[in-house]
């Protein structure tokens, strides 16, 4: 991945910042991927997790707004959520 440097990011550190998660419908889903985001932000806060099912009730999306503190921070969640066996897409 190439660097980008700090004055060419579109986003200033810190901030807050929205992720979607999207996987399978499954009974751990919700808290699985917030132990996740949980590990790159500690201080968020579960109960903003914002859920939405899809129209046929197949497919969950979560929406986690996380404290970023560095391009690093963020790339190394995205990594961690896109990599998991639960997730299907992660935006």
């Amino acid at each position: 991945m190439t660097e980008i440097p700090p004055e060419d990011s579109l986003i200033e550190y810190p901030s807050d910042f929205p992720i979607k998660v999207m996987g399978k419908v499954h009974p751990e889903f919700a808290q699985v991927m917030t132990e996740v985001v949980l590990q790159f932000d500690p201080s968020f806060d579960p109960a903003t997790v914002e859920m939405r099912p899809s129209s046929a009730g197949n497919y969950i999306g979560l929406t986690f707004v996380v404290r970023a503190t560095s391009r690093e921070q963020l790339d190394e969640l995205y990594r961690a959520l896109h990599g998991h066996d639960m997730v299907s897409m992660v935006l």
